[in-house]
């Protein structure tokens, strides 16, 4: 394990200890940079943060968290680290060898914990689950593989004990037990049935990875909700159709009931957890042709349910408290709105009174000791990338541990408003606006910035590294929650099926047209970037509207619509395939794809992808650039070596971005 004295001197500079601080009270303020301030260096926006979560023990007596280090080949990945309460002692730690990293990680009782590794793939710049889970103590003792079809033969560390096998060869946590320290409720299923089998709802021992199963799901694909007390009483998954269908049990010895089936009620029905008394549990309702979600109580002991909260705007994203329970949602539409169910509740109380201390920032509760005195609490801005802190409910005080990316300095980032418009057909439209710091937000080159996905993704408020990148040289960015976006229900997201470069498309040329008529934008100085979908929406933008941009960048895009049906990871599955039916459609996919609208784009373009891409292979970027190429228009493409559908190396990315930052200077000059 030749990283170990390399984790610890990290933990031991990272994690300094805090200082207390009353809840009334804001972080120390930043330092107000001079006019002549030198331009932030690419590099602070694209490393990688120095640790990406932190948990607190149900005890309360340690921290854990997953820190990024850099291993001999130059990739980033993920280790645990365990510290005591004040993050300032260093006491276990966990690495995997290769490109095998922590994913995810869960305390199982006051001194242990299980985790999830992730290998990294041509498929995601995150790491794909690998389906197995491992163990360790506080300490950084007795630590193992419990769940995973490499059990037997684990490449790891001289400190992983391997061969602890299970009759599961794959497992995903359900829920961690915090009050039994000794088990875990877990998803597992044989892996050589993959994702479509039927899994099973599981009890294991943290020490051993020993299963005794619970209940076996009605449907494939599924996600288990437990209660309170760890009883499995949910399952949700979905066959080939792709139709949902939800299911219910009173109790241990109840069999599975259907309580819903998208086929025949077009409605999703997704559990998200029971509430403080125990037997009534909450459920987002999905309705297509009836706005929002709505959140929906269901009363378990009457089989009755009930709408509870309904916004005219967002989607309601689940809140937890101490025991696990349901206390409020969130709504993302613009700067973060969070109602409680019970505002009247100490923990709601608590909750205003920190969003007072903490102004022009979002708060959130991430996790609290299991007697509920100590909760541990994250703040975070449009400017800030956000702070850790521990927070006594009792006396209200709290005190700083870390701080995401504290290279940066919030007072030289660009503010994040924001904004509202209607698209050509009346429909409305929520984006974020960001413009440079200091600028007065008149005239200003633009850079239209879509999201990728397309479905049921959305840009948020918050701190954005590539967004405030591009504000730093100037430049205003403009993020559009087209048609087909999640987070606005799912009439919103539908209405963009089968609309790639149709009205997904016109609602980015309306959302940059309104950008203009507000004097924002200055139209000779706009250009169109994104990834992914986003990069595909860039190259579409300039094809299908050739007078309103002036250069277009897409980096890791899908050229080719019908290229998507025989290459790249989607279409592998039956449950893929049927997916791109139905959301990309199957009719003259030519006219709407760049590569065969070359002769259309009059602008430069620059195009960027991953030779290892699995999700938008490389032969779309070299299709687009082979096209423009013929068509003798002006065209710059780079193909990175060892890079998948985003990049691992931060040299890498900052290769990339200075290419992007001199692609947009020479064509629409940010002028810092």
């Amino acid at each position: 394990m030749h990283k170990l004295l390399h984790i610890a001197l990290v933990s031991t500079l990272l994690l300094s200890a805090g200082t207390c601080v009353a809840a009334d009270a804001p972080p120390p303020a930043t330092t107000k940079p001079t006019a002549a301030a030198a331009p932030i260096p690419v590099a602070d926006f694209v490393r990688d943060d120095s640790f990406e979560e932190l948990k607190l023990s149900p005890g309360g007596q340690y921290l854990a968290l997953s820190v990024n280090i850099t291993d001999t080949d130059g990739r980033t990945k993920r280790v645990l680290v365990v510290t005591d309460r004040s993050g300032s002692k260093p006491l276990g730690h966990f690495n995997l060898a290769g490109k095998t990293e922590v994913q995810n990680f869960w305390w199982v009782g006051d001194k242990r914990l299980v985790i999830s590794a992730g290998e990294k793939s041509g498929l995601l710049e995150k790491p794909r689950a690998t389906g197995e889970l491992f163990a360790m103590n506080a300490d950084g003792s007795d630590q193992g593989i419990l769940v995973g079809y490499r059990a037997v033969n684990m490449e790891a560390g001289s400190h992983i004990n391997v061969g602890k096998r299970t009759e599961a060869d794959a497992a995903t946590m359900t829920d961690p037990l915090p009050n039994d320290p000794g088990h875990a409720i877990v998803a597992i299923w044989p892996h050589d049935e993959g994702a479509s089998g039927f899994e099973k709802a599981a009890r294991m021992d943290v020490a051993n990875g020993q299963t005794v199963v619970l209940a076996t799901a009605p449907v494939r694909n599924a996600e288990f909700t437990t209660d309170l007390q760890g009883g499995i009483r949910f399952a949700v998954g979905s066959n080939d159709d792709n139709m949902n269908k939800t299911y219910y049990r009173d109790g241990a010895n109840a069999a599975w009931v259907l309580l819903n089936d998208e086929t025949s009620s077009k409605i999703i029905l997704t559990p998200l957890g029971f509430g403080a008394d125990g037997h009534t549990a909450y459920l987002r309702r999905e309705d297509a042709g009836n706005g929002p979600d709505v959140l929906v109580a269901y009363d378990t002991t009457t089989h009755t349910m009930k709408e509870v909260l309904r916004d005219p705007v967002a989607d309601p994203q689940p809140v937890f408290g101490p025991r696990g329970e349901l206390i409020a949602v969130r709504y993302l539409d613009g700067k973060p709105r969070t109602v409680f169910l019970d505002d009247a509740s100490a923990l709601a109380q608590s909750f205003h009174s920190l969003q007072a201390s903490f102004p022009d920032q979002d708060v959130l509760f991430t996790g609290f000791t299991r007697d509920g005195t100590q909760a541990l609490l994250y703040t975070y801005s449009d400017r800030s990338p956000g702070d850790y802190y521990l927070f006594d409910l009792a006396s209200k005080k709290a005190v700083h541990l870390l701080s995401h990316r504290d290279w940066i300095d919030p007072d030289r980032m660009g503010s994040q408003r924001p904004v509202t418009l209607k698209a050509r057909d009346g429909l409305v439209l929520h984006g974020f606006l960001t413009v440079p710091a200091g600028s007065n937000g008149k005239n200003l080159p633009l850079v239209i910035n879509p999201h990728g996905g397309p479905f049921g993704i959305a840009d948020t408020w918050g701190f954005d590294g590539e967004v405030q990148m591009l504000a730093s040289r100037g430049y205003a960015v403009l993020q559009v929650n087209y048609r087909g976006s999640g987070g606005f229900g799912r009439e919103f997201e539908l209405s963009g099926y089968q609309q790639w470069g149709r009205t997904m498309q016109d609602d980015l040329t309306d959302a940059t047209q309104w950008v203009i008529a507000q004097g924002i934008a200055d139209p000779r100085r706009i250009c169109i970037y994104g990834a992914s979908y986003g990069g595909y929406a860039a190259l579409m933008g300039v094809a299908k509207e050739p007078s309103l941009y002036r250069c277009a960048a897409g980096y890791v895009g899908v050229y080719d619509l019908p290229t998507m049906y025989h290459t790249g990871d989607t279409q592998d599955s039956k449950w893929g395939t049927n997916y791109l039916h139905r959301t990309l459609g199957d009719d003259n996919l030519e006219s709407i794809s760049p590569d065969h609208l070359a002769d259309r784009i009059t602008v430069p373009v620059l195009l960027a992808a991953g030779k290892e891409d699995e999700r938008a292979p490389p032969i779309h970027t070299e299709k687009m650039r082979d096209a423009l190429e013929k068509a003798g228009k002006p065209v710059q493409a780079t193909i990175y070596a060892g890079e998948g559908h985003g990049f691992y190396l931060e040299a890498d990315r900052e290769s990339f971005y200075n290419s992007l930052l001199a692609f947009l200077d020479r064509n629409i000059g940010g002028g810092r």
